[in-house]
């Protein structure tokens, strides 16, 4: 017989452990974390200028003004124009949407399978569990951008296939995560008891595990939205990833390359954006990782 819940009668729902979240005491402790503190402003100050600014910026950005080409900062312009007279500001900020959004695409669909892989394998355990580590220690052996690369290059130039290829290649370090949380909290005790009432090892990973693995899942996927950030800007910029004339923060780089010299502000405010976006998101994850694990920044 089952509970409302989905888990047997009489099995303990306990879904507090070494990886659980106290969200009072994370809010608190957060006051007390600089780096968490300065992370959190950042990212809000930047979700801020993509998402609510551009309402209000009445600048198409792929609007064409040739009279304005290569236009340097002014009131006018304050980051200036691109070689056909876009305002490189209204892109930087409509920009914004599509790269964090990558972020985000790239954090959730990895985290998400790989947590499941990895915390399912950990719970069966066997000859099923070493063949997805071994799986996965062969994608970890090749550099993630080389691989990405590949990928990206195989499904076809496109933005929608980079985040597929980074992703894709985000899922190991999830999964070896997932799976080490994962072997210590099967040996709990109440975990042990689910067993005897013959819960499947999907309400298992579900009830008891999910929850208690949930604190360093969310550390790394913080840590990794910046980083999806970035590899993203790198495929775009190879020509991998967004396509012209869409105004992504690696594409935008890539375009005023060939006027680095003279026209200085054509790369250096998506490069800015991305630089100040991705250090946000590493301060929020370091501090975060400090709160939830104070052993990690003693080792440290």
């Amino acid at each position: 017989m089952t509970g409302l819940s989905g888990v047997p009668e009489g099995v303990p729902q306990i879904r507090r452990g070494i990886g659980a979240i106290d969200w009072h005491r994370l809010t608190w402790q957060m006051r007390r974390s600089p780096l968490a503190v300065v992370g959190l402003v950042i990212i809000i100050l930047v979700l801020i200028a993509i998402v609510v600014v551009p309402a209000w910026l009445p600048i198409d950005p792929n609007r064409i003004n040739l009279r304005a080409r290569l236009a340097g900062p002014s009131w006018v312009h304050w980051f200036g124009t691109d070689e056909v007279g876009r305002d490189i500001l209204a892109r930087v900020l409509h920009g914004g949407r599509i790269s964090v959004g990558v972020g985000v695409f790239v954090v959730v669909v990895s985290a998400s399978l790989g947590t499941m892989i990895g915390g399912l394998s950990g719970i069966l355990g066997g000859w099923l569990d070493t063949l997805v580590m071994r799986l996965m220690d062969v994608v970890l052996a090749v550099p993630s951008l080389v691989l990405t690369m590949a990928l990206a290059a195989a499904l076809g130039p496109s933005l929608w296939n980079a985040m597929l290829a980074i992703a894709l290649v985000r899922i190991p370090v999830y999964v070896r995560l997932a799976r080490g949380q994962t072997l210590v909290i099967r040996e709990a005790d109440y975990v042990k008891a689910a067993r005897v009432f013959r819960a499947t090892p999907l309400q298992i990973l579900r009830w008891h595990v999910a929850p208690n693995i949930l604190s360093p899942i969310l550390v790394q996927a913080t840590l990794d939205l910046g980083a999806a950030m970035l590899m993203a800007a790198a495929l775009s910029f190879i020509g991998l990833g967004a396509q012209p004339p869409a105004a992504e923060w690696g594409a935008m780089i890539a375009a005023g390359r060939n006027y680095i010299l003279d026209q200085w502000w054509y790369s250096a405010f998506p490069g800015g954006a991305i630089l100040l976006t991705a250090v946000g998101f590493n301060l929020l994850g370091d501090g975060l990782r400090d709160i939830i694990d104070p052993r990690q920044k003693a080792r440290s």
